[in-house]
């Protein structure tokens, strides 16, 4: 083990890429880095963390602004969650920790949107604590070098990677060792065809040996994914006001904001759309005009496949039927300002004018 360690750290140190968080590992950049590179490449989320610090320099800074703008910085990244649980994080360790970060792995566990991942990511590389980090490219480079074949999304596979990455934890210095294991999974032992007559580990890779490489790691099949039918509804008052729907629940892009939605399992013609009584709900007949009706467009995420209609619709009041808490009346020229899922954003830089 002694071996591969010093190897990973060799490569680490003439390989890595510099980083505004490995040149100052302070907890808070540590944190914020983690969790915006949770589901996204560090290409994509280096310029979301350099905005985010710039923005909010200090977590005393980002734990006193408000959701609506920390969704909005956070728009295009998905997964929001993500971004709702950074900022309860945020005043959590403003309010319980005095504003620093606790060092143990156990209390760090206990922050909104800190996992064992995430946890063990802080405590080696901001306090240098002996926590071995196992994510996707972690699990790559321990599957093949030690030719691992139990399936990484079981049980099983999540008990045996961690006890092989603590083995393999170099626990002088965790940190720099945990960082160069990641790196060396995003940068070379990558997931189709790495360079393995090349690698500096090759002699230790038993998956080189066995000719197995290609083969690991191991998946289970996927979950199946669910297709939802949406047709929006994007109303404009006749005073350059819009309508737009805070979405609420456990649903997706909880917080954000869209139009309000008639949702179905399968396509509907537009005249069922309107003899809905989502849509009456909303828009008493006659008092309505479809402007026009767009193509469908197709967004994918995770678990879901969303086929989104949008029906530009024009009233000349506000009516009261509308209010509602989750529903709201924007000026159009202060849209901007919400943040929005990317089906929405994707949808007005197509249609401008809608």
């Amino acid at each position: 083990m002694h071996e591969i360690q010093e190897i990973l750290a060799h490569w680490f140190e003439s390989n890595k890429r510099e980083l505004p968080w490995r040149d100052h590992p302070s907890p808070y950049y540590v944190w914020l880095s983690e969790i915006i590179l949770q589901q996204t490449r560090v290409s994509q989320g280096l310029d979301y963390f350099n905005r985010f610090v710039a923005r909010w320099p200090t977590l005393e800074e980002l734990a006193r602004a408000d959701e609506k703008e920390v969704l909005k910085m956070w728009q295009g990244l998905g997964y929001y969650s993500r971004a709702r649980n950074l900022h309860r994080c945020a005043r959590q360790v403003m309010e319980q920790h005095g504003g620093a970060f606790p060092d143990q792995f156990e209390q760090l566990k206990k922050l909104p949107g800190i996992g064992d991942y995430t946890a063990a990511a802080i405590a080696s590389i901001a306090f240098e604590k002996p926590h071995a980090v196992v994510d996707g490219n972690v699990y790559r480079v321990l599957s093949r070098l030690f030719d691992l074949e139990t399936p990484i999304n079981t049980i099983e596979g999540t008990k045996l990677f961690a006890e092989a990455a603590k083995n393999l934890l170099e626990k002088n210095h965790p940190g720099r060792h945990n960082q160069a294991v990641m790196e060396f999974g995003a940068l070379f032992c990558v997931p189709k065809n790495p360079n393995c007559p090349c690698c500096p580990l090759q002699a230790h890779c038993l998956a080189f040996s066995h000719h197995t490489v290609a083969n690991r790691p191991v998946k289970t099949s996927k979950t199946k994914v669910r297709t939802r039918f949406l047709n929006y509804l994007v109303i404009k008052v006749e005073d350059n006001h819009i309508i737009l729907r805070k979405r609420e629940g456990n649903d997706i892009w909880k917080n954000l904001y869209d139009f309000p939605c008639v949702e179905s399992d399968h396509t509907l013609p537009i005249e069922e759309v309107i003899n809905r009584p989502e849509f009456k709900e909303l828009i008493p007949q006659p008092h309505f005009q479809i402007c026009r009706v767009s193509s469908p467009f197709t967004h994918k995420l995770s678990h879901q496949t969303l086929i989104a209609t949008f029906l530009e619709i024009k009233i000349s009041v506000f009516l009261p039927l509308i209010q509602k808490n989750n529903i709201l009346l924007v000026p159009e020229n202060e849209l901007e300002k919400y943040p929005i899922p990317k089906l929405i954003e994707n949808y007005q830089l197509l249609i401008p004018n809608s």
